[in-house]
């Protein structure tokens, strides 16, 4: 009896131990992340007032780089309007990189705030509004915070910490390289070489202080077509003299319909093909001799999007030959399956319950929306999750959708975003000793 109650009172102290030996560093990211709240509102006001669309975001990185640098962090320049950031910690330990994305989209800001978006710029050779429509000033202030927490810990920081302050993650304009792809190509990864990634993305249907993840795949890849089709131009009181690319276009659409209905097995993962537009003729009374349609394939599984490819390349083929028209398909590749890597979730799930409350962390389900970060989770084991922007008590049916002018983010509880990169710089050093 004497004996077991030795044991239990050595097992109890030691459990204390390691519970107070990482509780520190829990307390002081707690009360960091906090005092900067103020903070982090303030820098993501300024940046969502001063919008800049991909490889523009000239204001954008200057501000950026000012801040790190002020940290004491090792700033460069990159990927044209990009900021990489080194902060080298006092202890050894691994390489951690943590990504957020600074461009805002050509949509016109309908939300009545202080902070407003009345900004112009140059789009596809037109004036168009600028408004920071899917968060990405969020991401930004909240990689800002991370950068000033960690430099404030850089003594008991175990490792290295880079911050991608990526532009362009819409997509570069036309002809420009851009996106992740370039911050990869210009060697952010390397030098020292990256052992993991982070990200997140904030969620304007998902309350504010709430987390959700998903191990595997996340978010889905996203391929853009264009298909061309030549046929023969007439009058059109007589379509059997020409070869109307019209009626081709529509039987190459309902083709493509059945890729999903009836050609792809749907219990692996969603699937969706989409035609946006539909360019062809120029008066009612001639049969245009070319025609073209635009769209969207969105996959959660690469395979299937490789399938997928080969499919839309076989039906332009099939439906042309049929009508002696001449088809071609061009499908861009814009970004990869977004995929978390399952042991790399599992390690930090308590990470972010730490920074949120376990009951506020919860599994999510995958998304057919894409995010060119599924470029960095090729290279290194990644972890992307999403953080909560809709108000409290909001019904989430009525929050506006990403991309929308009424787009709107509750920006009171960003220092949780804070709280979970700093959480998870700390945790995956200590689990990969």
């Amino acid at each position: 009896m004497k004996l077991n109650k030795l044991g239990f009172l050595f097992a109890f102290s030691v459990l204390s131990i390691i519970a107070n030996a990482q509780t520190p560093f829990q307390a002081q990211i707690e009360t960091k992340a906090k005092a900067i709240s103020p903070k982090l509102i303030e820098w993501r006001r300024h940046i969502h007032q001063n919008p800049e669309l991909g490889n523009r975001e000239v204001k954008t990185q200057e501000y950026i780089a000012n801040h790190l640098s002020k940290l004491g962090i090792e700033v460069t320049k990159l990927a044209k309007t990009g900021v990489l950031g080194v902060l080298r910690g006092g202890k050894p330990g691994p390489v951690i990189a943590i990504r957020a994305d600074i461009d805002g989209l050509p949509v016109k800001e309908r939300v009545d705030i202080p902070f407003k978006s009345t900004a112009v710029s140059e789009y596809q050779g037109n004036q168009v509004p600028v408004m920071h429509a899917c968060g990405h000033d969020t991401h930004t202030s909240i990689l800002m915070g991370t950068a000033e927490v960690l430099a404030s810990m850089k003594k008991d920081l175990p490792g290295t910490v880079k911050f991608f302050f990526q532009p362009a993650e819409e997509g570069p304009p036309a002809d420009e390289e851009g996106g992740a792809p370039l911050m990869i190509k210009e060697g952010v990864m390397e030098n020292p070489k990256v052992d993991a990634v982070l990200g997140l993305h904030i969620a304007s249907s998902l309350e504010i202080g709430k987390i959700k993840y998903k191990p595997g795949a996340m978010m889905a890849s996203s391929d853009w077509f264009t298909i061309k089709i030549h046929g023969k131009q007439t009058h059109g009181s007589t379509p059997w003299t020409g070869i109307d690319p019209v009626v081709v276009g529509t039987q190459i659409i309902n083709q493509l319909q059945t890729i999903v209905s009836r050609q792809e097995d749907l219990t692996v993962a969603p699937l969706v093909v989409t035609v946006a537009k539909f360019h062809a003729g120029v008066r009612a009374n001639i049969i245009p001799e070319d025609a073209e349609l635009e769209g969207t394939i969105r996959t959660l599984d690469s395979k299937m999007q490789k399938d997928v490819h080969e499919k839309i390349q076989r039906i332009c083929k099939s439906v042309g030959d049929a009508w002696g028209a001449k088809v071609e398909a061009i499908i861009e590749t814009k970004t990869l399956v977004t995929f978390n890597d399952s042991s790399l979730v599992n390690m930090l799930i308590p990470s972010l319950e730490k920074a949120a409350g376990k009951e506020n962390v919860d599994l999510g389900r995958w998304t057919t929306g894409a995010e060119d970060f599924s470029f960095f989770n090729e290279k290194a084991p990644s972890f992307f999750f999403n953080l909560g922007g809709m108000p409290k008590g909001m019904d989430p049916n009525k929050a506006a959708p990403h991309h929308t002018p009424d787009f709107y983010i509750d920006d009171s509880m960003l220092d949780v975003g804070v709280k979970a990169f700093c959480n998870m710089v700390f945790d995956f050093a200590a689990k990969k000793k």
